[in-house]
């Protein structure tokens, strides 16, 4: 679908993916809701990106995003794009891995772009195409030590997409489910640590592969773009996550 003049949610988007979302979809004519949990840092970014507004909103809590959803529809009159971008990392064990803190992991990055995609879905419907992307990672294609609660809740919410996908097809809604590879932004710094095992790190994978640096936030912007250009189902940062 094209994205000059369409309406796009994205959440998450006072840094790093978000943000940078946020901006290649204005610079590509679409006119952005800009939603996150800090004002300050979306009223500087919304000055600077023309014809965006921006929205606190927590997306762990259901009736916010219902307020939210209901705002931006409000505004602009339609709704054309959802990017569930939003999301916070955990690293443990299983052995080790606190069941709630695993919650509010869940909650965020998993019911948050459920329910946003329940609130948005009537009114894509009216549209004649509508793009919905969830951020998922690449720990969902892998079996990472001191991830797998995390890697969990990532894999259900690609499971989640590529079931509404299906379903709503007759709707004229493409759902995609992005996978980024690490990327250079602040999500390490805010995930959450727990207790982990730093003699199941490798350096190297035994067959010699060496993983490569991370990517931009622009570079994973240009794979959401490209999901909602292609409505492509999946799309991983690089072809050898998928093996």
């Amino acid at each position: 679908m094209k994205v000059d003049g369409k309406v796009a949610i994205v959440t998450g988007a006072s840094g790093g993916i978000g943000l940078s979302t946020a901006r290649l979809l204005a610079a590509k004519g679409a006119k952005v809701a800009l939603i996150a949990r800090s004002e300050a840092k979306l009223k500087a970014i919304s000055s600077k990106i023309p014809g965006s507004i921006y929205l606190v909103c927590d997306m762990s809590n259901p009736e916010q995003i219902k307020v939210m959803v209901s705002k931006v529809y409000e505004h602009f009159g339609q709704i054309d794009i959802l990017v569930n971008n939003a999301g916070r990392g955990y690293d443990s064990t299983i052995e080790h891995s606190d069941p709630n803190i695993l919650e509010d992991i869940f909650k965020l990055d998993f019911v948050g772009p459920l329910v946003a995609m329940q609130q948005v879905i009537p009114v894509m419907s009216l549209q004649n195409e509508s793009s919905i992307v969830n951020v998922s990672s690449g720990t969902a294609l892998m079996h990472l030590p001191n991830m797998g609660g995390y890697a969990a809740i990532k894999a259900a919410l690609a499971h989640l997409s590529l079931t509404a996908n299906g379903e709503l097809k007759n709707k004229g809604i493409a759902v995609s489910v992005v996978y980024p590879y690490s990327s250079t932004t602040d999500f390490e710094t805010n995930t959450i640590r727990g207790r982990i095992d730093s003699q199941l790190f490798a350096s190297d994978d035994p067959k010699g592969f060496s993983l490569p640096p991370p990517d931009t936030p622009e570079y994973v912007a240009g794979l959401i773009l490209k999901a909602i250009k292609t409505g492509k189902p999946e799309m991983a940062a690089h072809d050898w996550m998928n093996r």
